[in-house]
């Protein structure tokens, strides 16, 4: 990745003094940064977001519009969270019944994409890479490159890094169609034999070679 740029916070945004935000991050109209809200190098925080305190951003993360990342949720480095996507922090919401301490800790692994309207129960962990369908509603924890759909989600398959839907032979291996990278799965458990899954991608592999539509064919044989 590139030297990070200067940060750039539009003038709509509000950031509260003691909020952390890291160089070269971009925030957008109408959000607003609590006090206690971490977030890392390079992001792009878009319009009408909150960060609340206790809540904590990686570096390279995308928000898309209209997202509330509460206290309690971690995200990792190079999160896509899409837009109007939710985020909980308590299971059991009353507004007579103040659960301020009790918030529910919820864990966003390098790399994930929560798709549009998408909603994340608490207390859960999202492994690596996963792919949360739009609309999908995700109630336990999803296992590394996992793409999920429905509701109730479901595990429906696996992603590559590149967004690719992983299809395995009989030996249980499977190439991305855009990055040409292998996968393994052993016991339900997948991982990438070509590239550690906590380096970023190469810069050569960063950028998108390709529209979706020219993969599809390929993904639905």
């Amino acid at each position: 990745m590139s030297d990070a740029s200067p940060t750039k916070i539009h003038p709509s945004a509000v950031v509260d003094k003691g909020a952390t935000i890291g160089e070269g991050t971009t925030i957008w109209h109408f959000s607003h940064i609590c006090a206690g809200a971490v977030i890392g190098k390079s992001c792009s925080i878009g319009q009408n977001i909150l960060v609340a305190d206790n809540a904590s951003l990686g570096n390279n993360v995308k928000v898309q519009n209209n997202v509330a990342i509460y206290g309690g949720i971690t995200v990792e480095d190079d999160v896509f969270l899409g837009p109007s996507c939710v985020l909980t922090n308590v299971t059991n919401p009353r507004s007579q019944v103040s659960r301020k301490s009790l918030y529910e800790k919820t864990l966003i692994k390098r790399g994930a994409t929560i798709g549009a309207n998408a909603t994340v129960v608490c207390g859960i962990t999202l492994g690596r890479y996963c792919f949360i369908g739009a609309g999908a509603v995700v109630t336990k924890d999803i296992v590394d490159y996992g793409l999920v759909l429905g509701n109730p989600g479901k595990l429906s398959g696996f992603m590559s890094r590149h967004g690719h839907k992983l299809k395995f032979d009989n030996g249980g291996r499977a190439t991305c169609l855009e990055s040409n990278f292998s996968y393994e799965i052993v016991d339900g458990q997948v991982r990438c034999l070509d590239l550690d899954e906590e380096k970023p991608l190469p810069d050569d592999l960063s950028i998108g070679s390709k529209a979706y539509d020219s993969f599809r064919i390929s993904e639905t044989d």
